[in-house]
């Protein structure tokens, strides 16, 4: 009966959907404040009813309802409780109603604090934002109801995909969506002040800390997903672009333009245009990742559904919502013009100038290398795969410019850089950067791209650090009596600037990661029997046994093998294949031991019979750098969200 109950409240709450959307539009007609509140209503009452609908499926699930087919499809009795209670993110159709149900949690949080500050902008806000829930609720319930029953009661469930049986499934896909969903406010407030006329600055300070929110959740979101892939898909690596790895790196990508450039207008009241495009790409790219993920057209281990009625659905909805978003930003472009014009090339508005560039070039070769072989596909009946030589080869240059003006950006002026002060502040970077030629060389390292790489880094962290000093001295210069009072005090006054210069350094720190996992990698791949040992630099491995294990739904064979590091310290790495009751599929689980310079990754591979089993070891120096990087970016990005809005009459906001 719950399911019942949670699927009339998901019905109800598409109506009251469809209130949200036209009872403003009424209010706004008629100038009747009443109507423009019972969209108000509408969009809370909408957030409880998915809470309720939310609520019913998770009790299926937890309760072992398998006359829900989605509760079959997804769980089983011996699935642990741990997965039982996150299986409904597990297939299709739950993933969609997640998808929903954050909608409608933003929307009633938007409509809560926006209310009495945004009184023009809300109606229209309401009415948008009620529109994409109307499009993914008509989805939920039309073609991917989580709610429907069988009418034959299997006795047990089909049991979740073992690859999704993993604690990555649990944080990874709400993650992203919190991102995803997430630029739909900054979305809808774009849309509002293009509609109204009013495409000013507001907007951007409005849905400055909501933008800032959507990124840093979706970038935990994928650095959640690159940990999943290393340690649970037993190749060594965490990034493979994999078309649907893309999916989420294309938003984030142009999110980071968008978070970059809106500086430039609530400075020097230039690029609006700019940014309404970007903000509207942005939460397009999300769409699109649903689009990707949701419609059946990949192959690849996230790819949920595989029916192409969903995905023209998806692909009709993001269509209808282009027209409209890019429709109106031409119809208002004209009254769109920047205040300001840039008044040199040397200057701070040209850095986010190019870093824009950069990132959307980077976005569209992104674009470019999903996309391809899907369209050869359908328009010529071609396969093609696009891979990483095509990505690393594109991509790369692309972001050590990227790199470069990270560098740049803090110590060049707003509107004219004086050729003085460039040779004052970029003299020791530049001799710093020259000095890491022979770093880099020393630490064997002989690619040009990583060459390049390491220069930069010595760019940017020098370039940052002298920023930073300079502002510890002026602040002890007006009066701070220690450096740590005026770091203190210099970074209270300013989180945006510091949190995102500390989102800076967790860059250049992942970047080490990046040249130290991709170029010093070493493997050693081998068929072992008890007894038998291998060396991997600087480690002595030995197969101890094989043996069983068995645990909840699945039984494993794993390999006892005892790590010998030439300085004495010893580890036990258990690898294992593990067959799950209910699925013919294997999984490999990886055997990690992470130190602080590099990670051993032991993997159990296939048995080849009367010759023991294939043992694949990695070495893989700086991978923890990888991790270490995103904590200082995730870091850098809390302390920016704690930046207030800077303007001067809340009034001016309508």
């Amino acid at each position: 009966m719950w399911i019942e109950v949670g699927h009339f409240a998901a019905i109800l709450a598409l109506v009251l959907s469809v209130t949200q959307m036209v009872a403003p539009m009424v209010g706004i007609r008629t100038g009747q404040l009443a109507w423009i509140r019972v969209g108000r209503y509408s969009a809370f009452a909408v957030f409880g009813l998915l809470t309720i609908a939310s609520a019913t499926l998770i009790h299926a699930f937890m309760t072992h309802d398998f006359s829900v087919t989605y509760v079959a499809q997804n769980s089983s009795l011996k699935l642990p409780t741990f997965y039982l209670a996150t299986a409904m993110w597990g297939g299709h159709e739950g993933s969609l109603l997640l998808w929903a149900w954050l909608m409608s949690f933003f929307i009633a949080v938007a409509a809560w604090k926006h209310w009495k500050t945004h009184s023009v902008s809300m109606p229209w806000v309401l009415m948008i934002l009620g529109g994409v829930t109307l499009g993914f609720l008509c989805l939920v319930l039309l073609l991917s109801s989580p709610f429907e029953r069988l009418l034959m009661i299997p006795p047990d469930g089909r049991d979740l995909n073992p690859l999704l049986q993993d604690p990555g499934m649990v944080f990874h896909p709400p993650f992203l969506y919190l991102g995803y969903v997430g630029f739909a406010v900054p979305y809808a407030f774009a849309m509002a002040a293009l509609i109204t006329g009013q495409a000013k600055d507001e907007w951007i300070l409005a849905t400055r800390r909501w933008t800032l929110f959507a990124w840093t959740m979706l970038t935990t979101g994928i650095v959640f997903g690159a940990y999943w892939a290393y340690y649970e898909l037993g190749w060594g690596g965490y990034w493979a672009w994999d078309p649907v790895e893309n999916a989420s790196f294309m938003p984030w990508l142009t999110g980071t333009a968008f978070l970059h450039s809106i500086m430039v207008q609530e400075r020097r009241q230039m690029f609006k245009v700019w940014n309404l495009f970007l903000i509207i790409t942005t939460f397009s790219l999300s769409l699109l990742g649903t689009f990707l993920v949701r419609s059946g057209v990949l192959s690849s281990v996230h790819a949920f559904a595989t029916d192409p009625g969903r995905g023209m659905y998806i692909l009709g909805f993001m269509a209808v919502m282009l027209l409209f978003s890019f429709g109106i930003l031409v119809w208002r472009s004209e009254a769109l013009k920047a205040d300001n014009r840039m008044d040199a090339v040397v200057c701070r508005e040209s850095t986010f100038l190019f870093n824009n560039l950069f990132l959307l070039v980077g976005a569209i070769t992104v674009l470019l290398g999903t996309l391809y072989p899907l369209a050869l596909e359908a328009f010529a009946g071609a396969k093609v795969t696009v891979g990483p030589p095509y990505f690393n080869k594109v991509f790369i240059p692309v972001m050590l410019g990227l790199l470069l003006l990270m560098g740049m950006g803090p110590l060049i002026s707003w509107r004219r850089a004086a050729q003085g002060q460039l040779k004052k502040n970029f003299v020791i970077p530049a001799i710093l950067a020259v000095v890491g030629i022979p770093i880099a060389l020393f630490l064997g390292i002989d690619h040009p791209y990583a060459i390049v790489t390491v220069m930069l880094i010595m760019f940017v962290g020098s370039s940052h650090f002298i920023d930073f000093k300079r502002g510890v001295h002026s602040r002890m210069q007006s009066g701070s009596s220690n450096p740590f009072s005026a770091i203190w005090r210099m970074v209270g006054r300013n989180k945006r600037r510091y949190g995102g210069l500390t989102v800076h350094i967790g860059i250049l720190v992942m970047c080490a990661g990046f040249i130290g996992s991709g170029m010093f990698q070493e493997v050693q791949t081998v068929i072992m029997q008890p007894g038998d040992k291998v060396k991997l630099s600087g480690w002595e491995l030995t197969l101890d046994r094989y043996h069983k294990v068995r645990k909840d739904n699945w039984t494993a064979t794993e390999a006892v093998i005892i790590a010998v590091r030439e300085d004495g310290h010893s580890v036990t790495a258990t690898p294992q294949k593990r067959k799950y009751d209910n699925h013919e599929m294997e999984t490999t689980e990886a055997s990690i031991f992470s130190y602080f310079w590099e990670d051993l990754y032991v993997v159990l591979g296939d048995r080849i019979p009367g010759r023991g089993w294939a043992i694949k070891a990695y070495r893989n120096p700086l991978i923890g750098w990888v991790w270490y990087g995103s904590f200082i970016i995730a870091l850098g990005a809390i302390v920016a969200l704690f930046q207030g809005r800077r303007l001067k009459k809340t009034q001016e906001a309508n």
